[in-house]
């Protein structure tokens, strides 16, 4: 592109609209590794707009998502009127997967763009796309290495869109998850050095659904050893999960679901705290620095 200035101060969304569409245009055909997060739906807009039935979204099943996802990224799929299909992916039965080490990313991507490559032919396209945006490309993420090594395309960092920009576009767009909270995998909820294990991974998810049924957003939920559940709440927050009335019958349903004991972190909600544990070496090996 010759533009390589879209994400600035001056934020044109016609502008950055356009010049998407042309990336993904560009491809001739496409399956976007779709979520029905913000990005990959920004992603999949695009690709619908550029492509029309030449690009469908793929949206990968498995132990660790979380409850309900899939029901909402078909219906924005539907919503958007691209193409939509469903894969099972295998990486729980995965040993490198489930011992949980930093890199524990990595393999989970490598099984979803292998699975998707070998599909592609089936799918009706050529070219496998993702949501990543430019922002994430200077974070710890090992999952970019996987992508690059299956030849995925990235459009949102093509077109240097960050998180702010994309959040914007699917504004301009009309797109309802313009504003949700970010959604990873549950998989990113256990300490590394935790096996991953299907039990643990519904003891997050319901645990992390009781919290949201008490009308709180944007938390976690963090398995630790010792069957130890870490709450990640906005700190405003933290006042009203002390309050006996919210905290007696919390800690009684964290016990039902198998933890042991359940702490909050004063600290609040931040997004991939346990990457704080993670050895500075591997950081440097899994983000562009």
């Amino acid at each position: 592109m010759s533009d390589r200035s879209l994400s600035n101060a001056t934020f044109d969304p016609q502008r950055i609209a356009s010049a998407l569409v042309d990336e993904l245009r560009s491809y001739g055909s496409c399956a976007v590794a779709y979520s029905g997060g913000v990005d990959s739906a920004v992603v999949a807009f695009a690709a619908f707009s550029a492509l029309g039935d030449a690009a469908i979204a793929v949206t990968a099943v498995s132990p660790s998502l979380a409850a309900g996802e899939l029901e909402q990224a078909a219906s924005l799929a539907r919503q958007i009127g691209i193409r939509h299909a469903v894969i099972e992916t295998d990486e729980i039965d995965q040993a490198a997967y489930t011992r949980n080490a930093p890199d524990r990313c990595y393999h989970c991507k490598t099984e979803l763009y292998a699975q998707l490559a070998r599909r592609l032919p089936d799918l009706g396209v050529a070219t496998i796309a993702n949501g990543t945006n430019k922002d994430d490309t200077g974070d710890f993420r090992p999952g970019l290495r996987a992508a690059a090594e299956h030849g995925v395309r990235q459009p949102l960092v093509t077109c240097e869109l960050g998180k702010t920009d994309v959040r914007a576009l699917a504004a301009f767009w009309k797109l309802p998850v313009w504003d949700k909270e970010a959604t990873p995998c549950l998989s990113s909820r256990i300490a590394y050095g935790q096996q991953v294990t299907r039990e643990r991974l519904q003891m997050v998810d319901q645990a992390e659904r009781y919290l949201r049924q008490l009308g709180l957003s944007n938390l976690r939920v963090r398995y630790h050893e010792g069957d130890l559940a870490r709450i990640e709440v906005p700190p405003e927050n933290i006042a009203f999960l002390c309050q006996d009335e919210i905290r007696i019958p919390l800690m009684d349903r964290f016990r039902t679901l198998g933890f042991k004991s359940t702490t909050i972190d004063l600290d609040g909600f931040r997004s991939g705290s346990l990457n704080t544990f993670v050895p500075l070496d591997v950081l440097a090996a899994n983000t562009g620095h």
